[in-house]
């Protein structure tokens, strides 16, 4: 994306910066109720402890490593907690906590997509983002009926995995483990009491950022609806959903400033726009991040083998 420069300078030096405070503060309390959100997906009787903590060192990890290895981080993290509470053995805690994080994905898919089958109604969406969306709708189809047979047919689900698997008796007896603990891992989303504090915490995970994006506008002086805030926030979900660089440089701006385009935002106030509202974003979750870090004394080294200990 080729831009003026003189005149992308002379964008950020217009920025009127309490708006971008508020939109980091905004942003920061979106994570937070990611955490809230998060204890609601865990069985009942399970009170993990430090899952703010988790959340945070988790999202500060993908600021720094590649791939999404901050969602290994996060899952070791909580999962170390769990141990030392009682609650699971090593591998167990490990496992229960991967089965939560794969239903809280599940509903993040979901959530983006019906957020972009409003918007395809509203404004011209690109057709890569359209793209973009079918595919994750063919994977939240996908996860969606997993976890449906799953939770409604375990019996046949252990069936067809002992078949799958009954050549080699060690492989067996783990993945019989693995399904069994996966299996608690959907009793959070399964439990009545637990569906309404899902669905308001929902709710404030996806506002909240909205929020920050549309406050990151005033702060450029883009005079825009709130649903331009959800038209970036949609565009650049889906745009970080395949792992990439840390911090999802890059993509993160690509996406945002394609979401400007539609509203007819010239390219220098688009980018300068993109690169405030990543910073508003990486900076204030980094630095959370590294003090949860020294806070539970871990390293990213010893959380990024945690698939190997497990």
């Amino acid at each position: 994306m080729s831009v003026d420069l003189r005149e992308l300078g002379r964008e950020l030096a217009r920025t009127d910066w309490s708006w971008v405070v508020a939109a980091m503060v905004i942003g920061l309390a979106g994570v937070y109720a990611r955490a809230f959100r998060w204890r609601w997906l865990f069985p009942p009787g399970v009170e993990p402890t430090g899952i703010a903590a988790a959340t945070m060192i988790g999202y500060m990890a993908n600021n720094v490593l590649p791939l999404r290895a901050g969602e290994v981080v996060r899952i070791y993290v909580l999962a170390r907690k769990l141990r030392e509470s009682g609650y699971a053995t090593g591998a167990e805690a490990f496992w229960l906590v991967t089965a939560t994080l794969v239903v809280e994905r599940v509903l993040d898919s979901l959530a983006i997509v019906s957020m972009l089958a409003v918007l395809v109604l509203m404004i011209p969406v690109p057709r890569v983002v359209e793209w973009g969306a079918g595919i994750l709708l063919v994977v939240d189809v996908v996860g969606v009926s997993a976890l449906i047979a799953v939770a409604r047919a375990p019996d046949t689900c252990r069936r067809v995995l002992l078949r799958l698997t009954r050549r080699w008796p060690g492989a067996t007896r783990l993945s019989a483990s693995i399904f069994e603990t996966g299996l608690r891992g959907l009793d959070g989303i399964r439990t009545p009491a637990h569906l309404p504090r899902i669905a308001v915490w929902t709710l404030a995970v996806w506002v909240l950022p909205a929020s920050a994006a549309w406050a990151m506008l005033r702060g450029v002086h883009l005079d825009l609806p709130f649903i331009a805030g959800w038209a970036v926030l949609a565009f650049v979900g889906v745009g970080i959903s395949v792992p990439s660089a840390p911090g999802y440089v890059g993509v993160f701006h690509a996406a945002a400033a394609a979401a400007l385009a539609v509203y007819g935002v010239t390219r220098e106030a688009a980018v300068a726009y993109a690169l405030l509202f990543h910073a508003s974003a990486v900076v204030p979750i980094t630095l959370a991040g590294w003090l949860y870090l020294l806070r539970e004394h871990v390293s990213l080294g010893e959380a990024r083998r945690a698939p190997t200990a497990a």
